[in-house]
């Protein structure tokens, strides 16, 4: 068992008082509430080459395979439920935006949903969600039950007539760039308070994120309970997970949410 990090004073009132506040979240977090991450032991990837199932190249090669396999992850996902520490991030967000000229930006590098599910309204998917689908002609996106793709033929086939695939990035692909615009509109007035989650940052554009934040004058906060090159970066680094340091982190616990202080 992972004890909860004495969490200082300071940061606590930081916490407190923030007016705007940029949060970046990765696998960690969602791994947290059974879903497996892509680079663990249990991730999706061990027992299949990644490139099969995760790239233009794999789904133009067997798009049958590469839709098996997400929709056996849809179902997965549907099987789990967000943790305390996405119920935390979500109530932050109404503290945040209830203080005068509050506001707060989840950019998350899951596509599963689940901060959407615990309540957080101001989340950026920057990798996409397993959960919508594109059509490979036209690029039009289709929320869940827009569409018919569990039940009906697989792969799926678009009303254009062409097939569907997972709205997600995919290996070799670049990030769209409404998201990136969406995450750079925010940092263009600077947050006070930044908050780095379950990620390794292992990304050039995430850790860039990060760290201008923390030149523009953020505080700059990672919760992971692996060290990341990031952490030493950090002004604080809480080595815990986030569902055990988040609901300790930000005021308000409800009775099934109260602070670990192990």
């Amino acid at each position: 068992m992972i004890n909860t990090p004495r969490i200082p004073r300071a940061l606590r009132d930081r916490v407190g008082e923030a007016r705007r506040v940029f949060v970046i979240t990765g696998a960690g977090i969602s791994a947290e509430s059974g879903v497996p991450t892509f680079r663990g032991k249990q991730g999706y990837w061990r027992n299949h080459n990644p490139l099969d199932l995760a790239s233009p190249e794999g789904f133009a090669r067997d798009p049958r395979l590469a839709w098996e396999w997400y929709l056996e992850r849809r179902a997965r996902l549907r099987r789990v439920e967000p943790n305390a520490g996405h119920r935390a991030l979500a109530r932050l967000e109404r503290q945040v935006e209830a203080r005068p000229g509050g506001a707060m930006l989840i950019a998350t590098q899951n596509v599963d949903g689940l901060h959407q599910r615990a309540g957080s309204r101001r989340v950026v998917e920057v990798h996409g969600s397993i959960m919508r689908t594109r059509c490979t002609r036209t690029g039009r996106e289709f929320e869940e039950g827009e569409v018919t793709v569990e039940g009906g033929s697989v792969p799926p086939i678009s009303p254009a007539g062409a097939l569907l695939r997972p709205a997600v990035v995919w290996f070799g692909e670049n990030v769209p760039l409404e998201p990136i615009g969406r995450i750079q509109t925010f940092l263009e007035d600077p947050p006070d308070l930044a908050l780095v989650i379950g990620t390794s940052a292992l990304f050039g554009y995430i850790i860039a994120w990060a760290l201008n934040a923390k030149s523009d004058g953020a505080t700059l906060v990672e919760i992971n309970p692996q060290r990341t090159d990031l952490g030493g970066q950090a002004h604080y680094a809480l080595q815990a997970p986030a569902g055990q340091v988040l609901p300790e982190l930000i005021p308000g616990e409800s009775p099934t949410e109260s602070p670990i202080t192990g």
